[in-house]
């Protein structure tokens, strides 16, 4: 009887072992799985923030600059010639400026992605061209500049909604 003891308490023993070594392995592969997890939701919540924050700053710098078209339309209607063609220049080299701050924009929310929020920004930059080209119209006394420069706002401001649209879909899934 004794040697059955033994026996049982060397069985005992090994299967406790046994059943420490199997619960130590699944308690550390658990953890594994949720330290990654844990990962991947901190990757994709750091990539949803860089998103946002770029997508943000070229919404805002549309903003600035369909403020600035504002302006243009207003300084187009100064009575005095010389007045108006001082108050244009400035206002085209104030949009010079803000052009480059939204070509980085634009680049940064290429970067970010993905294409097509990036084919959007581009979009918007794009828009931009015609409104430059019937503000220097104006500068050079073209008669319909003034008109042409007024028609070029609508589809600049059609191509920053359509980003914020895309812009929504890329962080939300959902386009409204």
């Amino acid at each position: 009887m004794g040697d059955s003891t033994l026996w049982v308490a060397a069985l005992t023993a090994a299967t406790a072992v046994l059943a420490s070594w199997v619960t130590s392995r699944g308690t550390a592969r658990a953890a594994r799985i949720q330290a990654d997890a844990a990962a991947a939701t901190v990757q994709a919540d750091g990539l949803r923030a860089a998103r946002r924050a770029a997508y943000v700053d070229l919404i805002e710098q549309a903003q600035r600059m369909g403020d600035l078209y504002w302006t243009v339309t207003d300084a187009h209607e100064i009575g005095d010639p010389d007045e108006r063609l001082a108050a244009l220049r400035e206002l085209r080299v104030r949009l010079r400026g803000e052009y480059a701050v939204l070509r980085q924009r634009v680049w940064v929310a290429d970067l970010e992605g993905p294409p097509e929020v990036a084919s959007a920004a581009d979009r918007v930059r794009r828009s931009t061209s015609a409104n430059y080209r019937a503000l220097d119209a104006m500068i050079a006394g073209e008669e319909d500049a003034g008109r042409r420069f007024n028609d070029c706002y609508a589809p600049f401001w059609e191509s920053v909604v359509d980003f914020v649209g895309v812009a929504r879909t890329a962080l939300h899934g959902t386009r409204v």
